[in-house]
């Protein structure tokens, strides 16, 4: 690591250790075209892609003792498209469930949609105006553990129905856990369609009614979860709006995200928050 000033968003020697072995095969596997090994400290680039996932800068607005922004870019789309941020994802979730007693996949997910709005710029053929919630952009769909741990991220434009969403999120749940997952909770707005998509994957989707009695916000037992994790991606000011062009690069934001948390479960260092900064 360099001698430059530390940011609150870089890793620690201990968390850079649980994502290094990734990112050293990785690097392994694609030198240069002139044979050597690159440039610039591997670290280093994590950390850019971590800042930036904090502060919500953007490109050009990375500080000049990080990496160049050229080189920050090649890196975010090169493990996006070839999936290495999920790798360090999964191996980290497997960690983490390990610590706490658990099998590496689960076997019940909860999921829930989140309506974002798009950032100027964001191109209009991936983004729509979500009917019932008023909010032109995109949903974001996660499945997670009762943990609270991404199973699986989808990102379509806002317009696209809860039933779709579901059966999109509820297909890469099994295509991700190789069938460990045997139960779904859902909220209301997601109906029989992907009920009965989750029978023909041998997942059992159970939608969470709401107590007619309650008033007012009330968290649903499991369900919450959910919702927790939705605002703790609120703390990586990137994910807020979606400033990304490509709904590939708005999934790959969320697994930066859920990966600079569990390094921090896996070491027992907190999160910094943002609120008056």
């Amino acid at each position: 690591m360099s001698n430059r000033q530390s940011y609150k968003s870089d890793l620690s020697d201990e968390r850079w250790a649980l994502i290094e072995p990734v990112i050293t095969s990785w690097k392994a596997r694609h030198p240069s075209v002139s044979g050597h090994q690159g440039n610039y400290d591997m670290r280093e680039i994590v950390n850019a892609l971590l800042y930036q996932s904090r502060t919500g800068c953007q490109w050009d607005y990375l500080p000049h003792d990080l990496p160049p922004v050229g080189a920050v870019k090649y890196y975010f789309y090169k493990w996006r498209d070839d999936g290495t941020d999920q790798t360090i994802h999964d191996l980290l979730r497997w960690q983490v469930r390990e610590k706490r007693g658990r099998l590496a996949d689960p076997s019940l997910v909860v999921l829930d949609t989140q309506s974002l709005h798009a950032a100027a710029g964001v191109p209009a053929d991936t983004t729509r105006r979500d009917a019932n919630k008023k909010v032109p952009g995109r949903k974001r769909g996660l499945a997670v553990d009762v943990l609270g741990l991404v199973i699986a991220v989808v990102v379509p434009p806002a317009s696209v129905h809860d039933n779709a969403f579901g059966t999109a999120l509820v297909d890469k749940v099994a295509a991700g856990t190789g069938g460990t997952v045997q139960k779904a909770l859902v909220d209301q707005g997601f109906k029989r369609t992907v009920v009965d998509h989750g029978k023909q994957v041998g997942i059992d989707v159970e939608v969470v009614e709401r107590n007619p009695v309650d008033a007012g916000f009330v968290p649903q037992p499991k369900r919450w979860i959910v919702e927790q994790t939705n605002g703790i991606l609120m703390l990586h000011r990137r994910l807020v709006r979606d400033y990304e062009h490509r709904t590939a690069s708005a999934e790959s934001r969320v697994y930066w995200a859920i990966n600079d948390r569990m390094s921090r479960m896996l070491t027992d260092t907190s999160t910094p928050a943002w609120r008056g900064a």
